[in-house]
């Protein structure tokens, strides 16, 4: 058997990692540790986020998407289509999207900004204010499942380090959604 057939059966994340650094070496990628924080990071923000949403967000019959997007509204709003975007970090035809069934459902609002009428308001109906409430809640015991693990300086350190990655994401050429 082959070596490359040999490493594919039982791997799991943290050996496919190891196995990654060590085939990356042997290429002449270096140590490969940049891809090892990247594939972490995302795997992480995977598995965070597909359990928020199968634990809090399905069972009450939305999506991790119109989740953010009523949260945002919830904490910002009324707010511009464009800017909801922007900080859900989701495309403007995306909110578009997920704004009309909820619109439908009688959770947002559509409005037109009176100052601009190109421009789209949303905003959370006090349905959608109630609903946010009882939602975020639940949410809310989740994200303290999840960051039990980590004391309160091991959190605001991930939080800082995050945020340096982000923050500095300007230094080189990051495609970003429009």
């Amino acid at each position: 058997m082959a070596e490359d057939e040999a490493d594919g059966p039982g791997l799991d994340f943290w050996s496919f990692i190891e196995l990654a650094g060590r085939r990356l070496r042997e290429h002449g990628f270096g140590d490969g540790l940049a891809t090892q924080v990247l594939l972490t990071l995302n795997r992480a923000s995977d598995i965070v986020t597909y359990d928020l949403e199968a634990a809090v967000h399905r069972p009450r019959g939305r999506s991790w998407s119109a989740f953010r997007l009523l949260f945002v509204t919830w904490l910002a709003g009324p707010l511009e289509a464009k800017r909801a975007a922007e900080l859900t970090g989701m495309s403007r035809a995306a909110v578009s999207a997920l704004s009309k069934p909820l619109v439908a459902e009688g959770l947002l609002e559509r409005a037109h900004d009176e100052r601009d009428r190109r421009a789209v308001l949303l905003s959370l109906t006090e349905r959608g204010r109630r609903e946010m409430a009882a939602t975020f809640e639940a949410q809310r015991r989740r994200e303290r499942e999840w960051t039990g693990v980590l004391t309160e300086t091991e959190q605001r350190i991930l939080v800082m380090l995050l945020n340096k990655l982000i923050t500095d994401r300007h230094q080189f050429d990051v495609r970003g959604r429009r």
